[in-house]
């Protein structure tokens, strides 16, 4: 059977000051509330584009720290225009250097609340820098590929044994006993191939962080990658699906910021 080919998708952002929901998120009152973009080191430059509702993007900066900031919109929704602006932003900054970056919808009260916080936490959030100098995050998912019942009833001698009792004495139950037996094998068998494709990838990795699975998606998961080891990833992620490909659909999203392996500053943990 040949194997299906990965699908590569870009996406956005993460973490820090007062973040709001963006299915929620209203009004701004306060006309100095910042919208919030991410953290860099000192001495970049100020993105071109847009940010969102189409406000210039400024840097506030301090101890050693810049904000990427905007005017707070006066209300705040998730339209498509607005996550636009936000990635591109985010974009921008990451291709002068290592950033941390926010999810859309994080607020900050006032300019002196949000250099009051980059000062409390410069040496917490200075090291994140550090972490995510030089890498990007990349995001592999595997979905399990129903079919191959042929084979697994061929290798399996349970699910050959159950196969033949059905055939000789066809009912309703046993064709559901047969059908359940087989849809539990194909997932067993897309969970080994998820393995096999984590320890693959994993040592290529700088670190990684798991996401949500469940009896469809058996893999998910972020990898923190030097740069530089972009390419032979994706090298290697092409050769699973090929090799896996009967058992587990992998896809490829990125690069992304590195918004997976932001942790949030000591200052923001409690809140």
């Amino acid at each position: 059977m040949t194997a299906p080919a990965t699908t590569t998708t870009t996406s956005t952002t993460r973490t820090p000051t007062t973040a709001g929901d963006p299915a929620t998120a209203g009004t701004a009152t306060d006309r100095k509330a910042l919208y919030v973009y991410g953290i860099t080191p000192a001495g970049v430059r100020a993105p071109r584009s847009p940010g969102v509702d189409g406000a210039t993007v400024r840097l506030l900066t301090g101890s050693g720290l810049c904000a990427a900031v905007s005017p707070a919109p006066l209300r705040l929704r998730p339209r498509r225009r607005d996550l636009l602006a936000h990635q591109t932003v985010l974009d921008e900054l990451a291709a002068q250097g290592p950033l941390l970056p926010m999810r859309f919808a994080v607020l900050s009260p006032r300019p002196d609340a949000l250099l009051s916080q980059l000062r409390a936490d410069a040496a917490h959030l200075s090291r994140q820098l550090d972490v995510v100098r030089g890498c990007v995050e990349l995001n592999v998912k595997g979905t399990v590929v129903p079919g191959h019942f042929a084979e697994l009833v061929h290798r399996d001698e349970g699910l050959r044994s159950l196969a033949l009792r059905t055939r000789r004495r066809p009912d309703y139950e046993a064709n559901v006993r047969l059908g359940e037996a087989i849809a539990k094998s194909v997932r067993r068998e897309a969970r080994r191939a998820a393995r096999e494709a984590l320890d693959r990838l994993t040592p290529l990795a700088v670190r990684t962080v798991p996401g949500r699975t469940d009896d469809e998606q058996v893999l998910s998961v972020s990898f923190l990658l030097r740069s530089a080891d972009e390419r032979r990833f994706r090298q290697e992620v092409d050769a699973l699906a090929r090799d896996h490909g009967d058992r587990l659909a992998l896809s490829l999203t990125g690069p992304l910021p590195c918004y997976s392996f932001v942790d949030p500053g000591p200052a923001q943990a409690g809140r």
